[in-house]
């Protein structure tokens, strides 16, 4: 076994003050040996960690002075609020970050990017763009725990999606809006959130949007400490889950079989050579497939 050299200084420093102190003996030695294999041991792991851990926010930022550039040479507003969106969009993976430091700066520079944007989004009444934007706000006020303003801004996003008919949306903003209430306990009002989000899934025949629904009565449900209602929706996910994906496997399997069914056909009718037809015949024949 190597030992680092601060290992080393540990050892001469013990070895020292036990000849100074105490002869040696055998709990003496392995007492030692103990502590100079913790050193050695606490340096690998922590050589390992910062090795394993690969480094996103040095890739963030690379991508973030690209776009930086891009802003600096377009004059175009509607394409400055676009990047300045997917400037938001890099902050926005601040849990890549090391420090809670580095953290909150990405997070406060996701807010400043996103209002950039609104500001040019407003300019053209860009509804979609707007709405967007109010959901990051939403979702970083919200982890900041500054819950009256991720409230305000998710309701501008539900109102915003109302108006264009965007059911997904209006679902999407209905459940954050749900767990920034329960989060200041205010369950009743979470709860009406989340049976109108269930009424308009389930009313429009939104599979993928009523199994979120249900994800999130279990994690509402387990806030309030009711262990079997939560067990119930998380059963209800489950099982709604489970129908989509078999659905979608029924589905690709009959695409499968229509697929090769007609290779099947096509290469009949062109291998076919007893039917008097000519080769520029069969090709039309080919083509109709």
């Amino acid at each position: 076994m190597i030992l680092s050299i601060k290992a080393r200084l540990l050892w001469l420093f013990f070895v020292n003050l036990m000849n100074t102190f105490m002869p040696y003996t055998r709990k003496t030695i392995l007492l030692l040996l103990f502590l100079c294999s913790s050193c050695v041991l606490f340096a690998s792991t922590t050589k390992v960690d910062s090795l394993g851990t690969p480094d996103q926010t040095t890739s963030n930022l690379n991508t973030i002075d690209s776009l930086k550039k891009q802003l600096s040479v377009v004059e175009d507003d509607s394409l400055k609020a676009l990047i300045y969106s997917k400037i938001a969009a890099q902050y926005l993976k601040y849990d890549s970050t090391a420090t809670k430091k580095e953290r909150h700066t990405f997070q406060n520079e996701a807010i400043t990017n996103t209002l950039s944007a609104i500001h040019h989004y407003s300019k053209y009444d860009d509804s979609v763009g707007l709405r967007n934007s109010f959901d990051v706000l939403a979702r970083v006020y919200h982890t900041q725990h500054k819950y009256i303003q991720a409230k305000w801004f998710i309701i501008q996003s539900n109102s915003i999606s109302r108006v264009i008919n965007d059911n997904p949306n209006i679902i999407a903003s209905l459940l954050e809006m749900a767990s920034i209430k329960a989060d200041i306990k205010d369950y009743k009002l979470a709860l009406r959130d989340l049976n109108e989000a269930l009424a308009i899934s389930s009313k429009n025949h939104m599979t993928a949007q009523e199994a979120d629904v249900q994800l999130h009565y279990a994690m509402f449900y387990n806030v309030v400490k009711n262990t079997e209602k939560a067990a119930a929706a998380m059963k209800r996910y489950t099982a709604i889950n489970d129908s989509v994906k078999r659905d979608n496997e029924a589905r690709t399997l009959a695409k499968l079989k229509t697929t090769d069914s007609l290779q099947q056909v096509k290469k009949k009718v062109y291998m076919s050579s007893n039917d008097g037809k000519s080769f520029s015949t069969k090709m039309v024949l080919l083509s109709t497939l």
